[in-house]
């Protein structure tokens, strides 16, 4: 069967809202016309893709299979006519990990010779800059991947930056000139967020046996360090180049053996052409920073992380 895309844009919309009426509205079409689209790709299909629950809809068994398919075929049809009709536009690029101040690398990036013009897309967090890649809202995104990713999305590491640990002021530890990482297992981990919804301080918290920690509301860094810097006992840990508020109650301090990085990538949909001179830019600041110097005997990367120079998929 020929797919409508009109038909497959609203499944896709209705298994991401779970909920017909939202989706509808996000169309900015009526439920029942939304309702009749979906309708008509269950016949089409011969199976059906929702089944309705006490609060919306979810996907059945043939509608989850349906789902990723669906958005890379939504994906591949807007950058169609994206290239069609605006060939000149620059790549529109998400980033997420906002506290670790991913801006920083693009915009050192954006000002070398050779390196394109960007837009800057609203990206929160990886499951919602995954998604829009998906819908085609952006060409690419900058951040830390880790799985789950969903199928047809591409990354490429651009920089390994090594981590330091912000302490409050008074840890008894805050004096020093380096600390490994063991030191902090009697510390307490302060996160912005829920600590398995944060892959890397996870992972480091897992690998180095860290067995405390307590989480706030990530409000942007000036109030996650405020207060990390009231309780003597709390650290967290930060990418070594991120500029740091000039504020007398924390400390940063290098740690060793091993060091961690923490590794940014460019993840994009697969054959977008508008990708390709970011790519080059990009691959270019890393050979003269020398971003992507690594030894494993010196330096540790979370598993999914890996090895420096792969580009999976």
């Amino acid at each position: 069967m020929d797919l409508d895309l009109a038909q497959v844009r609203a499944f896709v919309l209705a298994a991401e809202e779970s909920h017909f009426g939202r989706a509808a509205e996000a169309l900015s079409i009526s439920q029942q016309a939304l309702s009749k689209r979906i309708a008509r790709l269950e016949s089409g299909l011969g199976t059906a893709l929702f089944r309705r629950t006490g609060h919306g809809v979810e996907l059945t068994g043939a509608g989850g299979r349906f789902l990723e398919p669906a958005r890379r075929a939504l994906a591949a049809a807007d950058r169609a006519v994206a290239a069609a009709l605006d060939e000149r536009r620059p790549p529109r690029v998400d980033v997420w990990g906002h506290l670790y101040a991913p801006m920083r690398t693009l915009a050192q990036v954006a000002a070398g010779s050779g390196a394109p013009p960007l837009e800057l897309g609203h990206g929160r967090d990886l499951p919602s800059v995954a998604a829009a890649l998906l819908r085609g809202d952006v060409d690419a995104a900058f951040g830390r991947v880790h799985p789950p990713l969903p199928a047809g999305l591409t990354h490429r590491l651009v920089r390994l930056e090594p981590v330091d640990a912000v302490l409050s002021a008074d840890h008894p530890l805050a004096d020093e000139p380096a600390l490994r990482p063991e030191q902090l297992r009697d510390s307490v981990l302060w996160t912005p967020a829920a600590l398995h919804r944060l892959d890397f301080l996870h992972r480091f918290a897992e690998r180095f046996g860290i067995r405390h920690h307590a989480e706030g509301t990530n409000l942007g860094l000036d109030g996650f360090l405020a207060d990390l810097a009231a309780d003597p006992r709390r650290f967290s840990l930060m990418p070594a180049d991120v500029p740091l508020p000039d504020d007398p109650r924390i400390r940063a301090v290098p740690l060793v053996e091993p060091t961690p990085l923490y590794a940014w990538s460019l993840l994009w949909c697969g054959g977008n052409p508008r990708v390709d001179a970011l790519l080059g830019a990009l691959a270019a600041e890393a050979g003269r920073n020398r971003w992507l110097e690594y030894d494993p005997a010196r330096d540790w990367l979370p598993e999914p992380d890996g090895e420096p120079g792969g580009e999976p998929d």
